[in-house]
């Protein structure tokens, strides 16, 4: 889904933001699903060392977020504003390595777009589950 110039564009906007500060890296493919990976480190886990759920809905709302960007062209007069994220986490994740989102499109309104998140271990281990709303906001006319 996401391009490699669409990935570079998303790591200069996250210059000095918590995406930023939790390592998401974004990954071209040319399937239906945009991607992300992201480095178990000190800055994502939580006190028992395992990843924090807050990193979870985090990650799958700023991956959602630019698949939204994708799928309205990347125009930049309009606003992806996420208004719901809600997540199950299905299994213990790991204490060291990486973590790989997977962001699918359910729908995709004019205003809204909905999508599932799958974030998964190195060995396809489903970890968790996330559904993201966005809200897209277009230029007021006239």
């Amino acid at each position: 889904m996401l391009t490699k110039e669409e990935c570079d564009l998303m790591h200069r906007s996250m210059h000095g933001t918590m995406v930023e500060n939790m390592q998401l890296h974004f990954l071209p493919s040319d399937d239906d699903a945009a991607r992300v990976e992201m480095p178990i480190t000190d800055r994502v886990r939580q006190y028992r060392g395992v990843l924090h759920g807050g990193a979870y809905l985090a990650l799958a709302e700023t991956l959602a977020g630019a698949g939204s960007l994708h799928v309205i062209g990347f125009d930049m007069t309009a606003s992806v504003i996420g208004t719901e994220v809600s997540g199950t986490h299905l299994a213990m994740s790991p204490t060291e390595g990486k973590v790989f989102g997977a962001a699918r499109l359910l729908h995709a309104g004019h205003s809204t777009h909905v999508w599932e998140v799958r974030i998964t271990d190195k060995d396809g281990t489903l970890l968790s589950v996330e559904r993201v709303t966005n809200r897209i906001l277009w230029p007021q006319k006239g």
